[in-house]
């Protein structure tokens, strides 16, 4: 399928015309809006979107009247329990015998990756919002998938670079032995290497791992400033509990954790994490509106969101606007007319979708605080600066897509 703005002018113009000609609901499909939820549910990544990024899709989808110009909204979801073929799987029979129109979620990178191979094959839709691979917008790109809410470039970027501008000039690195890992690595050595610093070893672990004790021992044995870790969820929560067992940073070893969130900060608590410095997409206390949706999720949870909760609903209503605008769920008119609207809500400040299926927005680097300055227990963070959504993605000069004319 070739994909320029001239195709996504005359998709766009093609479902104006044909909505006014015909009505609404004669362009809708079949008798629903269905989006397939598919997430770790019970595994490593659970909390980082799990069920409480399901929570957050059907948040929007109240919000937004339960149903697209009469046409009702229907979810469905499943447990991909962290494995490619479970993942593929699923989103084929969803395809084959379900009529799915967007697949929502994907989390692990080798999962959102196999998934997103299958849209294609489907000249179907997916909007990735939990997955960390860079690659899935750069050498993995494909017209059928947009990617919502962050990637490994900025978190790398930012983080690494405020760590190296304090003189944590040489670095360790350990890595999740699978795609994202990987992609995390590759950025991370990239932007040290670039702000004058070295990466002097790493060494990479199986997904998921619980005993980080002869990792941890390699790391201090470098004899690095700075420990990298280039993984996330419970191996980033298991590594810094080891880190800290085994006294680490009292032994002058800095830890930097660049694929942190909220829900391991909390994990962890204040007196173990306080004082690191991270980079996220959004955070629930940042200002009135984001606090105004995130109290409405807390009561309905039981806990804060985090960005990805919170990108899963934006990204949910911005497809769902903007089928209703259209007056149709064909994929390449929606994906389309999605890039042509900006997107400024409470999640995205400054966002737009680029022709490589990267939505880019603002970002923030944050520092976790110390439990005296933490008014309450999810009083995470303070916000220490915006990184503006053109400077904290990949530049498109430097892409691999092949939707991306260089």
């Amino acid at each position: 399928m070739t994909f320029n703005r001239k195709i996504l002018a005359s998709s766009v113009a093609f479902a104006a015309a044909t909505l006014m000609a015909t009505g609404a609901q004669a362009e809708m499909s079949d008798d629903a809006v269905r989006i397939g939820y598919l997430a770790d549910m019970s595994g490593t990544y659970r909390d980082l979107a799990g069920p409480g990024g399901l929570e957050a899709l059907q948040m929007a989808i109240e919000d937004f009247g339960g149903e697209v110009n009469g046409t009702p909204i229907e979810v469905l979801s499943a447990d991909d329990r962290n494995s490619a073929d479970v993942g593929a799987n699923t989103v084929r029979e969803w395809f084959d015998t379900q009529n799915v129109d967007l697949v929502s979620g994907l989390v692990a990178s080798s999962v959102a990756i196999a998934a997103t191979k299958v849209v294609e094959e489907n000249n179907g839709l997916a909007i990735v919002s939990g997955s960390a691979a860079s690659s899935i917008t750069n050498e993995h790109c494909a017209p059928t998938h947009i990617h919502w809410v962050y990637d490994t470039y900025p978190m790398a970027n930012a983080t690494a670079k405020a760590v190296v501008d304090q003189g944590g000039d040489s670095w360790f690195l350990l890595t999740a032995d699978y795609a994202f890992g990987h992609a995390m690595e590759k950025d991370v050595t990239e932007v040290v290497e670039e702000s004058g610093g070295t990466v002097v070893d790493s060494v990479r672990h199986p997904f998921p791992t619980t005993d980080f004790s002869s990792y941890i021992l390699q790391a201090q044995g470098s004899g690095a400033k700075v420990v990298g870790l280039a993984n996330a969820g419970g191996d980033t929560v298991n590594a810094i509990k080891t880190a800290s067992q085994f006294g680490l940073t009292q032994s002058g070893q800095q830890l930097a954790g660049l694929i942190v969130f909220l829900n391991d900060i909390y994990a962890m608590g204040l007196e173990a994490t306080q004082g690191l410095l991270l980079t996220t997409g959004w955070y629930w206390n940042m200002d009135d509106e984001s606090r105004e949706w995130a109290e409405r999720y807390y009561e309905r949870v039981g806990s804060m969101p985090g960005m990805v909760h919170a990108g899963i609903y934006s990204s949910t209503t911005h497809y769902l606007n903007t089928v209703e605008e259209i007056g149709s769920d064909d994929p390449e008119a929606v994906r389309a007319a999605m890039a042509e609207k900006p997107i400024d809500d409470f999640f995205s400040r400054n966002g737009r979708i680029r022709e490589d299926g990267r939505m880019i927005h603002d970002m923030y680097l944050v520092q976790v605080n110390a439990p005296e300055d933490a008014t309450h227990d999810w009083d995470l963070y303070e916000v220490l600066s915006t990184i503006p959504a053109e400077q904290a993605y990949r530049p498109l000069s430097e892409s691999q897509c092949d939707l991306v004319n260089n």
